[in-house]
Parts: structure tokens; C-alpha cells; sequence
């Protein structure tokens, strides 16, 4: 009998030494109430018993029971935490950390490098919004999406655009989220500025490649943005006044910390400038009107805090650009914008299961109306969506963390809607089609530690979409792993299948306001790409600076283009005008870049090739480049160097400064021209160009240098600083585009004298010259 009691007390003391306790929470900025993504949590004693922070701010770690555990929290920037907890039963541990005290010396660190390397994400770039801040811009407007162009493999498009084509992925191939939602044209300016108002932006995230399996509906990337929370601890405003915008954030509690609200706008006042002037020149008979134009965009979010397990977020964009001329006998007014909403709830189950329940809106359109004395015609063209999806992070044990969810989309498509008719009525005619479609997906994936030099990412995503009555169906399988070789090497792999489902008509190889979104249907099938990416990382001794290098290649089916001599505004078959084909990239990314110190920046270099073809038109008797086989789209670069170094000189005083280099964008010319002559009356017709193969020609170079100077004050009331900057500092005239024009010589005939043309010459637009510009920034 006491043998048998002593074996059941060992067997008890055994198992209540096996047992094991969850700790979880959120981390937050003790200044704002901010959640942090990405801090590390760990056990202070075994740091390999440890974890980050979701996208939410959540974190869980699983430690073997015992009276009590030291755990230390940290974010770069941020002084470490650390906090001794019991350690007997699960619990929940909330964190605040607080930026500490400035320091004198400069110390660098190496913290958020070190988690990079052991990291299983590769192909990502991110981005905070006070670097972006800081780099040159064009006309002193901070943009967060222009900065992440600055990173090796994603090159812009032409001059001044902000088309991202990532990886030799077409522009339309980037998922775009905006606290979730997804955003159709990021946009503004007809591409020189993007919808993302940096003083409201969190955080953006920018996947190349290793997607993980949460993310689908696109090719070649994911931008992932991420609004600010609102600040819950105290009022405070940040804003801006420049030459062509000005902008305002406020942000604050409401009533107490559980709630908390940040409402952000900004406009262009170019408009009202030009206004005055066509209003004071209207009675001069040769002032030729200046078209109006502006832009405008709202953030909008409340977040409220019901109970440690239960949080719900409230977020809207609103944006919309407007261009217009109104003359005596003719109007043109052309607007478009976007419109999102987001409802989401953050929900804790357990200590070791956290749910993110989310419903979006997402509205894109454009209108162009125009009239002519006694007839009017306009054309217009959206995208809705409403979606609902839900993500279940799992926190199984310490090697094992579940990320599992679905999604349902409804899609609304209003494709090149086109009306017209006299004023009187008497003459109306339409043309365009309206369709929708319904895009769904589920997935599941696992982040294994295998050991404790070797994690994987693994897990699939299965997509669908159905149409009037066709359905696709997609199994898209994803891998990722890391081996780091040594705490400051470490080698990096990936895989991942990617189905999209919607596409971008696009004649010009460029993203355009006007270009159409079209779902799949029995003929448009939904585009596919397989891509694989290895590369390795290290951290250059202790000198700061981390070194990356990744080549990958990418496999495209089902590519979108238009056939030869398409049709594209009044059609009520748009399909008959498609062709579909295939494609493939390769490249080559290093960077090397240093985030701390005095002195930082980075340098990437993209060695890439992205071809297309083997283009079957829908319609056998049409024709898509008549004995064509592939090409390399507009947008293939073969080289892209940029450099971009902060230094901080003292406290007060910060200069910057960027440079890009990039191989010419392709053009499509002709090759030779000819006219034909009237023999009676000797009367020579206009040249009409003939064409070869497509983007035939390799515009000159483009490079550009760009400084800056941050003079900051600081007044009683907050923080502000005056920002200088001088765009293409040697005036580098690069290509907006290239036409060719025909020049003319006189020759008579008889008592007659006619024009007839000589040669062609090609001629360039540029945009921007030698650029200064100014921005006033305040925070209080």
C-alpha cells in the first residue's frame, strides 16, 4: 500500500513538473497605445523559448509550469522590458514599451537584423513612415509608396509613376490592402503621387515572393498597409503645409483609453489657384483656360477596446481626383477614387488562440464626361466588392504556430459603360456590359521551428471563382524555410502558386486611370504563376550593415493583352478584342543597408528579364503581332540601382539624399512609313507608320539625384521641421514618352506649292526638370 501511494505521488509531482502554461497578451507603445508588430517576446533565461508579435500585437508563448518565469519584451527603438510573472496557470500579460532615454552617443544594434536572419519570411521589404519622411520627394510630398520603389526588385514605370511591377509582374498583379481592404488604383495625379497619406500610415509591408498562404488573389506581390490605431492616451495632431498640399491628422481618446479615434485628410489646392486666374483672364479673347484639377483624401478609423479578449476597429478611406476644363463650346471632366471600409474584431479564445474576424467595402471608379455644342458622351467604368474572411492564429507550442482562415468576395463589375446622345434628345446610343462574379478561398499553414537552426513555413491555399455558371477552382501549395548556418549567416528558400482571378485591361502597358477591370469567364481564364526564390543573408561583422542577396523565377499562364487594332470604348464585346498568353522572369537582388547609427541607408541592385508571348487571340481571325513571338512587355528593366543614405549630422539637422538608375522602358515604334500620292491632283496624303515587332525600341537610360535637408524645431508646444529638397539636382531630362512627328518640305507642281514629308523625327516628352521644393511639418 505505501509503495503503491509513494508510485502515485511520484507519478503527481511528475506530471505537475511536465505541465506546461501558456503566457499571451499584446504589446503596445506606451506612448500612443499603438500595438507593435513584430516585438519579440522571449523567456530571459532561454531565449529560444520565445516568439514576435502578429500583425495584431498579439503574442503567445507556451513554458514549462513552475513558480514563477522571467520574460523580456523588446522592439527596436523601444527600451527592453522585463517582467517576472507566476508561472503556474495560463495567463494574460499585457506590455507597454516606452522609448526610454535619449541617449548622447550613438549605439547600433543589431536586434531587428538578428530576427530577419532567423526569420522565414524572404522577399520582403518594409518601410516605416518616418523614413519615408525624410528621402527626397517630388514637390515636398512624402510618399510610402514612391520610398518602397526605392528597394531592389520592385522598379516604378515611367517617369514620375507610382505602377509597381514587381518581379516582371504586370501592375495589376500587385494585392493592395489598405487595413485590409482591398485598394484598386493607389493612385493620385495620374500616377505621380500614391492614395497613402504617410502621417496615417502604421506600417507597410511589402511581399516579392514566399507568400504566405493567408495572402491570394494576385501574382506578383502583396502590399500590405496598415493604418494607425488613433491615440488612446492623449490628444495630439501631426500635419504638413507644402506648394501643392497641405495635410492634417488628429488622433486622440474618447472618453477614457478603451476608445480611441484618428481622422487624417489632405488636399491639393493647385485648383483654386488656377481658378482665380481663368477667372481674371476671361475677358481676354486670347487666354487659352486652365483645366482644373485637384485631389483629396480621408482616413478615417475608431478602435474600442471592450475587454482584454475583445477589440473592434472601425477604418475608412475615402479619395478622389478631379481634372476638368470648361470652355464655351466644349466641357471635359474626368474624376476617379477609391472607397474602402473595413469593420474588423480581434478576438482571444484562448491563451493560445487569437481570431481576426473582417468585413471590407471596396468601391473603385472613374467617370469621364464630356460635351460638345449640342451633344454630349461620357464613359465610365467600377469595381465593387464587399468581403468577409476570418484568420485563426493558433499557437499550438513553441515550434508549432497555426495560421488557418476562409474568405468570400463578391465581386461588381461595370466594364466601359459608354452613353451618348444630342441635347435634344433626339439622338442617344449606349454601349458596355455589367458583370460580377464570386472569389473564395481557404487556408491553412504551420511555422515550425524544426530545430534550433532550421524553420518552415509551410501550408496551401485552395481559391475559386464562379461566373455564370463557370467555376475555376485553384490549389496553390507555398513553402518557406530558413537555416541559419551561423548567428550572423543564414540561407533562405521558397515556393509559392499563385491564382488571380480579376484583371486589368490595360492597352498601353501601363497602369492608367481608364484602363478596365474584367473578371474571368468561360473564355478569360484566371491567370497563374509559380515562382521560386533562394538567397542567403549576413551580418557584416559589427559594422551594422546586413547584406542580402535572392534570385528567383517566376512561371506566368494566361496573360491579358489586347489584339492588334482593338476596339476598346464602344464594344459590347470586349473578349472578342483579348489574346492570352504566357510569360516567364528571372533576376537577380542585392542589398546591402545599415538602419541604425547616424549614418544608414541602403543600396539595391536588380539584374532582371521578363518576356511574354505565344498570345492566341479569342477570336482565330483577328491578330496579335503577326508572326510575333515573345517579347519583352514595357515595363522589362534590365537594370535598376538605387542608393539612398540619411545622415544625421546633429539632433537638429538631417541631410538625405537618393539615387536611381534604371535601363529605358521599352516603346512600341514604327520601323518605316509610307504615303500615297494622288496623281491627278498631286495631292499627298499624311504618313501612316508601319510597325514591327512589339516594344521594339529601348528609351535612353533613366538616372535622377535627389538631396534633402530635415531642420528640425522644437517649440514648447510639440515638434516641427522644415523640409528641403531639391529633385534631379543635375536636371536630367529623362523619357515621360517618346512620339514621332514628320517634318515636311514644300515642293510646287505646276502653279501649286504642297508640303510633303521628309524623314521623322522622333521627339521625347519630359516631365520634371531641376525640382526645389519645401515642406513645413508640425506635431503637437
Amino acid at each position: 500500500m505505501r509503495l503503491t501511494l509513494l508510485l502515485l505521488s511520484f507519478c503527481f509531482v511528475s506530471q505537475v513538473f511536465a505541465q506546461k502554461i501558456t503566457i499571451s497578451g499584446t504589446v503596445r507603445d506606451a506612448s500612443s497605445g499603438e500595438s507593435l508588430i513584430g516585438a519579440s517576446a522571449f523567456v530571459t533565461a532561454d531565449p529560444s523559448l520565445g516568439t514576435i508579435t502578429n500583425e495584431y500585437g498579439f503574442y503567445s508563448i507556451t513554458v514549462p509550469a513552475t513558480d514563477s518565469v522571467a520574460l523580456t519584451f523588446s522592439y527596436v527603438g523601444f527600451s527592453d522590458q522585463e517582467r517576472t510573472v507566476a508561472a503556474r496557470t495560463d495567463r494574460t500579460l499585457n506590455i507597454e514599451l516606452g522609448t526610454g532615454v535619449e541617449l548622447q552617443t550613438v549605439e547600433v544594434k543589431a536586434d531587428s537584423y538578428q530576427e530577419q536572419l532567423g526569420s522565414t519570411e524572404m522577399s520582403v521589404e518594409t518601410i516605416k513612415p518616418a523614413e519615408a519622411k525624410v528621402i527626397p520627394v517630388l514637390l515636398g510630398e512624402s510618399d510610402i509608396l514612391k520610398t518602397i520603389q526605392l528597394k531592389p526588385g520592385i522598379p516604378s514605370g515611367s517617369e514620375g509613376t507610382t505602377g509597381l511591377f514587381v518581379r516582371g509582374g504586370a501592375s495589376d498583379q500587385n494585392l493592395i490592402l489598405l487595413d485590409e481592404a482591398v485598394v484598386y488604383n493607389p493612385n493620385h495625379l495620374f500616377g505621380f503621387f500614391s492614395t497613402f497619406n504617410t502621417d496615417a500610415v502604421k506600417d507597410l509591408k511589402l511581399y516579392k515572393g514566399g507568400f504566405p498562404a493567408q495572402y491570394g488573389g494576385r501574382l506578383s506581390s502583396v502590399i500590405d498597409v496598415k493604418l494607425k490605431e488613433g491615440n488612446n492616451k492623449k490628444f495630439s495632431g501631426t500635419g504638413g503645409i507644402g506648394l501643392i498640399s497641405s495635410r492634417l491628422t488628429l488622433e486622440g481618446p474618447i472618453g477614457g483609453e478603451r476608445t480611441s479615434f484618428i481622422v487624417s485628410g489632405r488636399r491639393t489646392y493647385v485648383d483654386l489657384i488656377t481658378r482665380q486666374v481663368n477667372r481674371a483672364m476671361e475677358d481676354d479673347p486670347d487666354f487659352n483656360p486652365i483645366p482644373d484639377y485637384f485631389f483629396y483624401d480621408l482616413n478615417t478609423k475608431i478602435n474600442h477596446k471592450f475587454s482584454d479578449k475583445d477589440r473592434i476597429y472601425l477604418s475608412g478611406y475615402f479619395g478622389r481626383d478631379r481634372f476638368g476644363f470648361n470652355g464655351d463650346f466644349f466641357d471635359f471632366n474626368f474624376d476617379w477614387g477609391n472607397l474602402t471600409g473595413t469593420v474588423r474584431w480581434n478576438h482571444v479564445f484562448s491563451p493560445k488562440l487569437f481570431a481576426n474576424t473582417t468585413f471590407t467595402a471596396s468601391d473603385y471608379r472613374y467617370e469621364i464626361a464630356n460635351r460638345i455644342t449640342g451633344f454630349n458622351f461620357s464613359i465610365d467604368s467600377k469595381i465593387v466588392d464587399q468581403n468577409l474572411k476570418t484568420d485563426f492564429y493558433y499557437a499550438a507550442s513553441n515550434t508549432h504556430t497555426l495560421r488557418y482562415g476562409a474568405q468570400i468576395t463578391n465581386h461588381q463589375f461595370t466594364v466601359g459603360r459608354f452613353r451618348g446622345g444630342s441635347d435634344d434628345g433626339s439622338i442617344e446610343f449606349t454601349a458596355g456590359s455589367e458583370l460580377d462574379g464570386v472569389e473564395f478561398g481557404a487556408y491553412l499553414g504551420d511555422e515550425w521551428t524544426a530545430s534550433d537552426r532550421l524553420k518552415i513555413n509551410y501550408g496551401f491555399r485552395v481559391s475559386g471563382f464562379t461566373n455564370d455558371g463557370t467555376t475555376y477552382f485553384g490549389w496553390e501549395p507555398r513553402v518557406a524555410s530558413v537555416y541559419s548556418v551561423s548567428d550572423n549567416f543564414s540561407v533562405k528558400g521558397s515556393y509559392a502558386r499563385m491564382y488571380q482571378y480579376v484583371h486589368l485591361i490595360s492597352s498601353s502597358g501601363i497602369s492608367l486611370p481608364t484602363d478596365v477591370w474584367y473578371p474571368s469567364t468561360e473564355a478569360v481564364k484566371p491567370e497563374i504563376s509559380d515562382q521560386v526564390a533562394v538567397g542567403y543573408s549576413t551580418l557584416l561583422g559589427n559594422s551594422g550593415l546586413f547584406f542580402t542577396n535572392e534570385y528567383y523565377y517566376k512561371r506566368l499562364q494566361n496573360q491579358i493583352d489586347f489584339v492588334d487594332g482593338a476596339s476598346l470604348v464602344v464594344n459590347d464585346n470586349l473578349e472578342a478584342e483579348f489574346a492570352f498568353g504566357e510569360g516567364e522572369a528571372y533576376g537577380a537582388e542585392f542589398s546591402i543597408e545599415r538602419r541604425e547609427g547616424k549614418i544608414r541607408g541602403w543600396i539595391g541592385y536588380t539584374l532582371a528579364r521578363v518576356t511574354r508571348g505565344n498570345f492566341r487571340p479569342v477570336d482565330e481571325n483577328r491578330i496579335f503581332g503577326e508572326g510575333l513571338g515573345f517579347f519583352a512587355p514595357r515595363y522589362d528593366r534590365r537594370h535598376d540601382l538605387s542608393i539612398v543614405g540619411i545622415y544625421e549630422i546633429n539632433p537638429r539637422l538631417t541631410f538625405t539624399t537618393s539615387f536611381v538608375y534604371g535601363s529605358g522602358d521599352l516603346s512600341w515604334l514604327p520601323t518605316g512609313r509610307f504615303s500615297f500620292q494622288d496623281v491627278e491632283g498631286a495631292e499627298f496624303s499624311s504618313v501612316v507608320p508601319v510597325y514591327a515587332d512589339r516594344n521594339n525600341v529601348r528609351l535612353a537610360p533613366y538616372h535622377r539625384w535627389d538631396v534633402g535637408l530635415v531642420i528640425k524645431f522644437f517649440p514648447k508646444w510639440g515638434e516641427s521641421d522644415l523640409t528641403l529638397s531639391v529633385v534631379n539636382v543635375y536636371d536630367r531630362r529623362n523619357a515621360f514618352f517618346v512620339f514621332l512627328e514628320p517634318e515636311f518640305r514644300e515642293i510646287t507642281v505646276g502653279d501649286q506649292t504642297f508640303e510633303v514629308p521628309e524623314r521623322v523625327a522622333a521627339n521625347q516628352v519630359s516631365l520634371f526638370p531641376l525640382l526645389p521644393s519645401f515642406t513645413y511639418n508640425f506635431k503637437f
